[in-house]
């Protein structure tokens, strides 16, 4: 592997299409390429800030080392056939049960905005609420879910600042807005 300063002095000169979400590889290729020491990938520096805290992360692009497999194909994958992955509000709909809509001849993606720390995301759930008929959740301050929580509609939840509202087991939640345990 070796250092570049830029990603723009990446050649992408066999293959049009260069940006992936899913790579598919053989292990077993891959663990050849390395142990003849033949997947030289460019490693560039990415400084950032996660939660306050400066971190360097080294990344590569995954995409440039098709060049060194014999057989690499591509495949045109349209948008409509995946949901990405970036944030934790795309984990939520994935786990949420997204994809088990039966009411509606297209789902699309509820949107979903969590005020909330990613990393006690999944703390906040004792199971994933169900969101097959969800259009859109917002969720802010200090909200935890029971078990068999049901959403659909249009939802926002919102904790008074320093409080804790806990949403009960086998709650429906339909086109609501909840500001505290009287609105449940």
């Amino acid at each position: 592997m070796y250092v570049t300063g830029s990603r723009n002095s990446i050649q992408r000169k066999n293959f049009k299409l260069f940006h992936t979400n899913t790579m598919w590889m053989d292990l077993n290729a891959i663990k050849r390429l390395i142990d003849a020491d033949a997947l030289m990938l460019h490693i560039f520096e990415n400084l950032k800030e996660v939660q306050g805290t400066k971190v360097v992360q080294f990344e590569t692009v995954a995409g440039d080392a098709i060049k060194f497999f014999d057989r690499a194909i591509g495949i045109n994958v349209p948008r409509a056939r995946y949901l990405p992955l970036r944030t934790t509000c795309d984990i939520y709909t994935l786990v949420g049960y997204v994809f088990k809509r039966k009411s509606k001849a297209k789902p699309l993606d509820p949107v979903v905005e969590f005020g909330l720390n990613s990393l006690s995301f999944l703390t906040r759930f004792k199971t994933m609420p169900s969101i097959i008929e969800l259009d859109s959740l917002k969720v802010t301050g200090e909200v935890r879910f029971g078990s068999r929580v049901v959403l659909e509609g249009k939802v926002s939840i919102a904790a008074k600042p320093g409080e804790k509202l806990q949403i009960p087991d086998k709650k429906v939640i339909e086109d609501k807005e909840i500001n505290g345990p009287e609105d449940l």
